[in-house]
């Protein structure tokens, strides 16, 4: 049987940047702080914005097979809380299964954003909204800690582009 195609374009992407999201973090061990910075004082902070990502990845896969999205365990803003938050999700996204995703695409996902009450088909909801909510709160994340002076760059956040040491544009 080939796999569902809405279970294709979430799970796997969101375990891989989930991946991805707890190496970054893993680094801010040694400078914490990092973690409480702003890109503008009335956004989120950079740990916010990584729980955030986090929640986006049941938030989006959830919903496509009529499932309740449970809540996170409480934890802290700290690398060792956001780490928990993401072993949570990323055990959730584990545990589903691809069999659960058949006929995904003729669901519609009635929602919340913002202010706004969305009906959506399953395929609007993760391409249009989920996706995109996701990798906003987890660049956001990311921009955070550059711009803290975390030396990260394109390959930290994908895990593919491979530059030389010192590299930038």
């Amino acid at each position: 049987m080939s796999v569902p195609p809405l279970y294709a374009a979430s799970v796997p992407v969101f375990l891989h940047y989930l991946d991805r999201a707890g190496r970054l973090v893993r680094r801010t061990a040694e400078a914490p702080e990092r973690l409480g910075n702003r890109l503008a004082p009335d956004m989120f902070s950079g740990a916010q914005q990584f729980a955030s990502a986090a929640g986006f990845t049941l938030r989006g896969t959830l919903p496509l097979i009529g499932r309740e999205i449970p809540a996170f365990p409480q934890a802290d803003m700290h690398p060792n809380g956001l780490l928990d938050r993401f072993e949570f999700a990323r055990r959730a996204l584990l545990d589903l299964d691809p069999a659960d995703f058949a006929g995904a695409e003729t669901r519609r996902v009635t929602h919340r954003a913002g202010f706004a009450d969305l009906d959506q088909t399953a395929s609007e909801y993760l391409h249009l909204f989920a996706l995109p909510n996701f990798f906003f709160h987890l660049s956001m994340g990311f921009a955070v800690l550059r711009e803290s002076g975390m030396d990260v760059g394109k390959s930290d956040f994908d895990g593919l582009h491979d530059y030389p040491p010192g590299f930038r544009f």
